[in-house]
């Protein structure tokens, strides 16, 4: 059983910064970390992903060059920096954990394939 608890959400002007951290229990190599998005109404969407052992990070679209998904493995945390903010970016920020098997670079993005949720922290950019 793998625990997810998040920390970091808030509200912001567009153009601001955010650092989301998310606390693991246990912290195990063998899982890769994503963070998740929500907002009201739309799809929960992939936003990034961190398999430990390597250091492999993959981003969305949408976030490439202003979010940065890292790893401090004695800390047991996994965070993501975001820059640059815009009002689109306002959701629901979920933690997530699967084993590294399950997932690959075409479907780290699906919700389903991950196990272990957090319950989520909200962020909130103003135009």
């Amino acid at each position: 059983q793998v625990q997810l608890v998040e920390s970091g959400g808030g509200s912001v002007q567009g153009g601001g910064s955010l650092t989301l951290s998310c606390s693991v229990s246990p912290y195990s190599m063998s899982n890769v970390y994503a963070w998740f998005r929500q907002a009201a109404g739309n799809e929960r969407e992939g936003v990034a992903v961190l398999y430990p052992g390597s250091g492999m990070t993959i981003y969305a679209d949408s976030v490439k060059g202003r979010f940065t998904i890292s790893q401090d493995s004695a800390q047991r945390t996994v965070s993501l920096r975001m820059n640059n903010l815009k009002p689109e970016d306002s959701a629901i920020y979920f933690c997530a954990a699967t084993f590294w098997s399950r997932v690959s670079r075409q479907n780290w993005s699906q919700p389903a394939l991950y196990g272990y949720w957090g319950r989520g922290t909200q962020v909130t950019v103003s135009s």
